[in-house]
């Protein structure tokens, strides 16, 4: 087993736990401690759940893995418990890839689609480093997506083919090139970059995958290491002289004994191969053969191949239709798990496996894939359930799955701000447009902002049309308008560029606006996901912010859902209000400093080539810095603009 440093864990923050913050703190770490399985936090939007499970946290001073139902929100509160653990290592693990189309193949129109996949360097570089901290430091928080239930390499493989180095330690040099070869470092004497190392005599230079900006530089004496040092990657300058350096491999999937993997692979292809004739599938079976002997070809020359998690069964010894490992796994024994907004998160992770199951069924059917490619999968949820241990549900609007199993429910109602939840009023269908055109001029004219929320796409857009001839600035958002229009919409919201914005699904956008004093939601009796109990609390807490925060239904009949959610609304304005009186506290609405973060500068038209070549670095750096900051609200932007400057250097230089 590999040694892993014990640190604790340091809570740094300005803010004193205030509201119902301590005792939710004090109950859930008692919890904790008592050896609790399942808790939940059921906390209203505003109440500082982020504070209270960082508390939490230092209390039980134990490894923790944070999961989150989106990058976005993942990226958010990676950021927010960097702030409180500055000391510690908070670490962000999602999917790489910022373009994924899975390898599939489609019987009916024998259509073969093979796997296309746009990697996210930094978010890589992030994946190395959650592994990497897991195994040298107590001290680690991993915030994740749902990703983290996917198949990564065996974890004691990982750590076991770690290189371990020490000043004065012997090691040949040669022999040191072949085992950054098997850790799968490609060897690049011109050109530095992350799993890449490099020979100059005496000297060998590693780009760890874990970094994104430091290199490892190792010099010998003969055949024993005379210093390593930490360097800067680009410029080569000295940061510090290490007294030990651990290398991990360059991918999670390792091999440790590559030609028993191989000998293995050829007798179950083999097996396979039989299996597919006897079915009368010929064609089938031919294509298995061609398919899987390349790859093995391609392993066998480079330690790796187009594919190669289709294998990972025979690298870590697992059996036929065992779980893949993942990163809930280079956790150990000894860790909590916080489920953010777990309404939404669980029945995420929940869906997982069917769907990956039903598209290799046609892969393995049609000869594309061996059956190994069923064990390279997600957890089922059981076996999701199983590894987690000791948990933390949290959400506003828990589902009753996660309160039917909680050993403990903890509230958490009293916002610091003193702000209460938002007054709801009930409309009537008849003129609904009308009020809610006199009551958005109304929020207008005390510089408030409003958000509306239909049922559909085209309500959304007409809504959106008419309220702008009646004099609106607004603005509509639905699924169909990409990522870089949504960002862009969202800070025009924020910044007072327009004062409505119409929607179909706004949960989901993770809006955090002070400024929103007003929030329409239009056939709020039609029963369904979007007007379910869950969804009209979610919507309802967007208003909750602002001190003259209200919420308006548009509906002609009240429906259990609706009721329901007013019903809670009011219990928690409530108990609200009974300690806002009983401490003498004066709400105020939340003030934030709005940052434009998608301010670009734009780039002069009459660029020559050679300038253009230095606003593309200059904004490949930004772009990069930002993606290490986590703010990929920037970075979509940068990378759009990239995209254009390189367009413009093609046309320049034709």
């Amino acid at each position: 087993m590999r040694e892993i440093e014990k640190r604790n864990f340091e809570l740094r923050s300005a803010f004193s736990p205030c509201g119902d913050q301590p005792q939710a703190i004090e109950k859930l770490s008692q919890g904790i401690a008592d050896g609790l399985r399942y808790q939940v936090l059921r906390g209203v939007t505003g109440s500082g759940k982020t504070f209270t499970v960082a508390s939490v946290i230092a209390k039980a001073n134990r490894p923790a893995l944070v999961i989150c139902h989106n990058k976005t929100l993942a990226a958010q509160l990676c950021n927010e418990l960097r702030e409180f653990f500055p000391n510690n290592r908070v670490e962000f693990f999602v999917s790489y890839y910022d373009y994924y189309m899975p390898e599939s193949y489609m019987p009916n129109k024998d259509l073969y689609i093979e796997k296309e996949v746009d990697i996210n360097d930094e978010i890589d570089m992030l994946r190395h480093s959650a592994t990497c901290s897991l195994a040298e430091r107590t001290d680690t928080i991993v915030v994740a997506s749902v990703s983290c239930i996917y198949g990564l390499g065996a974890p004691e493989q990982y750590y076991k083919s770690a290189l371990s180095l020490r000043p004065s330690q012997e090691f040949n040099r040669e022999d040191m090139i072949k085992r950054l070869i098997e850790l799968a470092y490609m060897r690049n004497d011109y050109e530095f970059a992350r799993g890449v190392f490099r020979v100059r005599g005496d000297i060998i230079e590693v780009f760890p995958s874990s970094s994104m900006d430091k290199s490892i530089r190792i010099e010998f004496f003969g055949d024993i290491i005379e210093r390593i040092s930490q360097c800067n990657a680009v410029s080569g300058a000295k940061l510090a002289e290490l007294n030990h350096v651990a290398i991990f491999p360059a991918t999670h999937y390792t091999v440790s004994d590559k030609q028993e993997a191989i000998a293995q692979i050829r007798a179950d292809l083999a097996i396979e191969v039989e299996e597919l004739k006897q079915q009368g599938k010929l064609m089938e079976a031919t294509r298995l053969v061609q398919r899987t002997n390349y790859d093995l070809e391609m392993l066998n020359e480079l330690n790796t191949c187009s594919g190669i998690e289709n294998y990972s069964r025979y690298f870590d010894g697992r059996k036929a239709g065992q779980p893949s490992y993942t990163l809930i796994d280079y956790f150990g024994d000894d860790f909590i798990t916080i489920v953010d907004e777990s309404h939404i998160t669980l029945p995420q992770i929940r869906g997982m496996y069917n769907g990956d199951r039903a598209r290799k069924e046609n892969l393995v059917g049609y000869g594309f894939r061996m059956k190994s490619a069923y064990d390279n999968r997600p957890l089922t949820y059981d076996e999701f359930d199983k590894r987690i241990g000791q948990v933390i549900y949290m959400s506003a609007t828990p589902n009753e799955y996660e309160l039917s199993r909680a050993d403990q429910l903890v509230e958490q109602i009293i916002r610091p701000t003193g702000l209460i939840d938002p007054p709801i009023e009930v409309v009537k269908t008849q003129g609904q447009i009308d009020h809610l055109i006199a009551n958005i001029k109304k929020v207008v004219a005390d510089k408030g902002r409003v958000l509306v929320t239909t049922l559909t796409k085209k309500m959304a857009e007409s809504l959106s049309k008419y309220l702008g001839e009646r004099g609106i600035a607004v603005k509509y958002m639905h699924s169909e308008i990409d990522t870089l229009e949504r960002i862009q919409i969202l800070s025009g919201l924020k910044n007072g560029d327009f004062d409505c914005l119409v929607g179909i699904n706004l949960l989901r956008e993770g809006l955090d606006l002070p400024q929103v004093e007003l929030v329409a939601i239009l056939d709020a009796d039609k029963e369904g996901f979007l007007r379910s109990e869950s969804a009209l609390i979610q919507t309802i807490g967007r208003s909750a912010r602002n001190v003259k925060g209200h919420v308006i239904m548009y509906a002609d009949n009240i429906t259990g859902s609706m009721r329901r959610a007013i019903d809670e609304t009011n219990r928690r304005r409530a108990i609200q209000k009974d300690y806002n009186t009983k401490y003498g506290i004066t709400p105020k609405t939340i003030v934030h400093n709005v940052e434009n973060t998608i301010s670009i500068r734009k780039v002069d038209i009459n660029l020559t080539p050679i300038d253009i070549k230095l606003e593309i670095e200059r904004v490949q750096a930004a772009m990069r810095l930002s993606a290490g900051q986590l703010d990929f609200e920037r970075a979509i932007i940068l990378r759009e603009q990239l995209s254009k400057l390189q367009k413009r250097l093609e046309k320049k230089t034709k």
